[in-house]
């Protein structure tokens, strides 16, 4: 990340947990569970870069870490000592390191927690707010990033491609109920299926969401119980590869046996969508055009976007999409007043219809914006039947 301050009497300062702070790790590459902190500014004509951490993980760092100096809060110590509390020690030593670059004035991000910012306060130090600080260095991403998606999404594919291979080839009883070799396939089998799969291949899943029949009308309902034929099943996978910390996002709908027509109506207006917004994906754009360009399929197709209701039964209540990286959501936002779009933003396309009867009818790929337009990173099929 290129962080740079405007004068020398500012500093810049990210700071945080990299464990969970996720701009702060994506500045330093470098992450513990206990807090840290990167403060920036102009020194001698260049740009340094101070790491203070826990001094147990100080070596570690040296090595790692994107930082020009490393130091432990002992390193700024004010007069009096530092607190018993690591994070406040933390905090203590930032506003000393501030204050012995000679600077007065620290610009920090959204992730800044207030108890930095007390303390700088205490010492006399302003501090101001940039809610794009970070941002935009997320959205853009690096080759290294993108191969590092590109692993992620195939992974998730795959993952996908067996859970939907479970219904799709599961033995219908005479109650409808699904089964494989005689279990009965359930919501909760075929999450933890995807869950084995994935912990074998590097990566840690959120619980993912297989909702079925009526369940999948509530869009982010994770689902339970038995799985039946000729009823949707939404499957959406989410993980997180544990080295490089790097997200996969994909959706898929299955349904065994028969298909109801209205679902086969709602599969076909939901990819027609998909591929408007994707046409619409390009540098430049806005999220809200991509956004518009679902919208415009949805609604001349009669389904209405917002909530259900007794005049629209069958809606699109969310928006088109959202940017991936090091969170599975994170900036920009495809939906209204979303921002222009910029080369190397990562991001889900994923338009959904739902009817509270019936289910919910959701396709979703990763696509990379591209200087022309857009890559669609999916190569996984996109059919209701996978039988």
């Amino acid at each position: 990340m290129t962080i740079t301050p405007p004068d020398p009497t500012t500093a810049v300062l990210l700071a945080g947990i990299p464990a969970t702070n996720k701009s702060l790790y994506h500045a330093i590459r470098f992450s513990v569970g206990d807090p840290a902190a990167l403060v920036v500014t102009q020194q001698g004509g260049g740009v340094q870069r101070l790491l203070i951490l826990r001094n147990i993980e100080m070596d570690r760092a040296r090595k790692h870490a994107a930082a020009d100096t490393i130091a432990c809060p002992a390193d700024y110590a004010p007069e009096g000592g530092l607190s018993g509390d690591r994070e406040t020690a933390t905090t203590q030593a930032v506003a000393q390191a501030v204050l012995r670059a000679g600077c007065t004035r620290v610009i920090s991000d959204r992730t800044l927690p207030l108890s930095f910012s007390d303390e700088l306060l205490r010492q006399n130090i302003i501090v101001e707010y940039d809610p794009d600080l970070g941002v935009i260095d997320r959205r853009a991403k690096s080759d290294e990033e993108i191969a590092y998606l590109r692993q992620a999404q195939h992974a998730t594919e795959r993952a996908m491609e067996m859970a939907c291979t479970m219904v799709g080839k599961a033995a219908a009883h005479k109650d409808g109920k699904l089964h494989i070799q005689g279990d009965e396939l359930t919501a909760e089998s075929i999450r933890l299926a995807i869950d084995v799969f994935l912990l074998t291949h590097g990566y840690t899943n959120p619980r993912s969401i297989v909702a079925p029949g009526p369940q999948g009308a509530d869009c982010h309902n994770l689902g339970a119980g038995p799985i039946k034929t000729g009823q949707p099943v939404i499957i959406d996978i989410f993980p997180q590869n544990r080295h490089t910390r790097y997200n996969g996002d994909c959706t898929r709908t299955v349904v065994h046996g028969d298909i109801p027509d209205e679902i086969k109506k709602m599969h076909s207006v939901v990819l027609e969508a998909k591929t408007a917004a994707q046409a619409a994906t390009k540098p430049g754009a806005t999220g809200e055009d991509v956004h518009l360009a679902t919208t415009n399929v949805m609604q001349s197709h009669g389904y209405a976007m917002g909530f259900q209701s007794d005049e629209h039964p069958t809606t699109m209540p969310h928006g088109t999409g959202h940017g991936i990286g090091l969170d599975v959501h994170e900036p920009p936002l495809l939906d209204l007043k979303g921002p222009e779009l910029i080369v190397g933003d990562a991001l889900t396309i994923e338009p959904g219809l739902y009817n509270k009867q019936l289910g919910g009818v959701r396709v979703e790929d990763l696509v990379l914006v591209t200087e022309d337009g857009c890559e669609n990173l999916n190569l996984l099929q996109q059919s209701l039947d996978w039988s």
